[in-house]
């Protein structure tokens, strides 16, 4: 079982940094006398790699894994302290969660999990080793603090017109639609062996597709004779492909399509599996969007930058006014690590905002 290999990965690297003689300490940090216990850390760490299936298979010695583990480590330490910083606060503010807002929350879960059954319900919690007193002590830190971030940070963040005018327009290529195009296609089969392709075949499959053309541009249905006579998978829907973004496509295909007007079908192409004919079904052209209609996105992408920013700017005053007491030296310095990693990044991009 995965949980059961990342916690004795875990129990080898000693909480993913060498912990010396204080592995069997259950205490790794105090927030304001409040504790960061092993197992709520290991219980973290088994989480966040939950959700990378590939390391499902590995056993408690792997080098992967253990990597792994060195390598979420000093971000989720961060956060761990962030988050209880952050509950604290909203503990101090008044914030708790109600039960008929409990009860509310777990009627979610169960509808949006089918698991409305209660003998159900209650066996998914066991399975992710929970009790209910235990969801519900996870989901009122939640809601702590996302109460704490929208009353202390969102919303305090607002965004002038000049500031959106000026993302527009630096931005401008982020809200312009690329040009995309449909196509019908017809594609002959040229038999191959491992003796490669037979030449007689091969010129019968050309002459084949030169006849499926001629028949095009007399005016027969594409889509009937795709669905009687091509081999590709987009047969069943009469030949249509796409629709499809012109600059993903080989630039070979792209200098054809911009020599055709909708309705145009090409001359027979020499494919790796044998002859195409394509037509151009339709071409929607690349259009800028307003500022008018662009508006809420500017104002979602603007409003993210700033919600980090500030959100680092608000834990900053949190961490400068809280009593923070390690127990373990080398989380300590994974917790400064990204710390440091943390402001830097935030450092780069301020720089990059006010040169623009």
């Amino acid at each position: 079982m995965l949980k059961r290999s990342i916690l004795a990965a875990i129990v080898l690297v000693g909480a993913s940094v060498p912990l010396g003689a204080e592995i069997i300490e259950q205490v790794l940090v105090k927030v304001n006398g409040e504790i960061i216990s092993k197992t709520d850390f290991e219980s973290r760490q088994v989480a966040e790699l939950r959700n990378r299936p590939e390391l499902a298979k590995l056993g408690p010695n792997s080098p992967d894994l253990k990597k792994a583990i060195a390598e979420i480590t000093p971000d989720l330490i961060l956060s761990s302290v962030d988050d209880l910083l952050l509950i604290q606060r909203g503990r101090e503010s008044g914030y708790a969660l109600g039960d008929a807002q409990f009860t509310q929350i777990v009627d979610n879960i169960k509808k949006s999990n089918n698991l409305e059954d209660e003998g159900r319900f209650a066996e998914a919690l066991k399975q992710e080793g929970l009790t209910m007193a235990d969801l519900r002590r996870n989901l009122e830190k939640q809601m702590l603090v996302s109460q704490v971030q929208r009353a202390e940070i969102m919303d305090k963040i607002s965004i002038s017109d000049e500031e959106a005018r000026g993302y527009y327009d630096q931005h401008k290529q982020d809200f312009t639609s690329p040009i995309e195009v449909t196509l019908r296609e017809i594609l002959l089969e040229v038999p191959s062996t491992d003796r490669g392709v037979n030449v007689a075949q091969d010129d019968a499959v050309r002459a084949s597709a030169e006849e499926l053309r001629k028949r095009l541009l007399a005016g027969e249905p594409f889509a009937r004779l795709a669905g009687e006579y091509s081999v590709a998978a987009s047969k069943t829907n009469g030949g249509l492909v796409g629709p499809l973004r012109l600059e993903e496509l080989a630039q070979s295909l792209r200098d054809l399509l911009e020599r055709m007007n909708v309705g145009d079908v090409t001359s027979v192409l020499r494919t790796q599996r044998g002859y195409q004919i394509l037509k151009l079904e339709s071409r929607s052209e690349s259009k800028i969007r307003s500022f008018e209609e662009a508006r809420s996105d500017i104002a979602n992408k603007i409003g993210e930058t700033k919600l980090r920013a500030e959100r680092e700017k608000y834990l900053d005053r949190l961490r400068e006014q809280a009593t923070i007491t390690w127990r373990n030296d080398e989380l300590k310095k994974a917790y400064d690590t990204a710390l440091a990693r943390r402001r830097q990044a935030s450092a780069s991009a301020e720089q990059s905002a006010t040169t623009k």
